[in-house]
């Protein structure tokens, strides 16, 4: 059952996927504060995306649906600042956002609800009963041809050969999504994806959609 519950928020302008690391240079005095409240506690806060405005000094229009962070290593330095690896946990929806001071925090539900509870679905259930195997192939392909014209601009590199994504369906569709070299207003749309086989359909057609215009650019010089 999910329980709404009050969470430390980073709103940043970039996306955080479930399974994925995202290193993260925390310096302004907030979230300073933040960090040490975390570490003393569940080490977890949330990520939403910025699609206005800037991650620096409040007074951002913030996305609701996020990612729970969960630091897994915290560097302080002699400044106060933070050096910190975190890695997404599970996905959230914001209900309700509270007061900025001393840092933002929301009030927050799992999304997609559970089964059962209003009409949204399990969500990612089917990445082991749809053929998850194939629709994963497909991605990882696409995911690969993006990147290595990329590659060919300097701009990314390609992925390697073999690929450990681990042997989880799940995780290997979010760790694919977070190796896209997507815009962060992509990023979102994957990461709103109810359940997990649209997800991956998205995925192929927004990497199949860049890696054609990548083309063009190259084959034009």
């Amino acid at each position: 059952m999910s329980e709404t519950r009050r969470l430390a928020m980073f709103p940043l302008s970039t996306v955080l996927f479930p399974r994925a690391n995202l290193p993260l240079h925390v310096f302004e005095p907030r979230y300073r504060a933040m960090t040490a409240d975390c570490l003393a506690g569940d080490r977890c806060f949330g990520v939403v995306l910025i699609a206005r405005g800037s991650e620096v000094g409040g007074g951002d229009h913030r996305r609701d649906v996020g990612t729970v962070a969960h630091i897994e290593h915290a560097s302080p330095l002699e400044d106060g600042r933070w050096v910190l690896m975190t890695r997404g946990v599970e996905r959230i929806r914001v209900l309700e956002w509270l007061s900025d001071d001393p840092y933002p925090s929301a009030m927050v539900e799992d999304f997609p609800l559970p089964a059962g509870q209003g009409d949204r679905g399990a969500g990612d259930r089917g990445a082991g009963d749809r053929g998850a195997g194939a629709g994963l192939a497909r991605a990882e392909g696409a995911v690969r041809r993006v990147r290595a014209l990329l590659s060919e601009m300097g701009e990314v590199a390609a992925l390697p050969p073999q690929l450990d994504l681990g042997d989880d369906p799940v995780t290997r569709a979010w760790l694919l999504c977070a190796l896209a070299p997507l815009t962060p207003l992509d990023g979102q749309r994957l990461l709103e994806q109810a359940e997990e086989a649209e997800r991956l359909d998205a995925l192929v057609e927004l990497c199949e959609a860049r890696s054609d215009d990548l083309s063009r650019m190259l084959a034009g010089g």
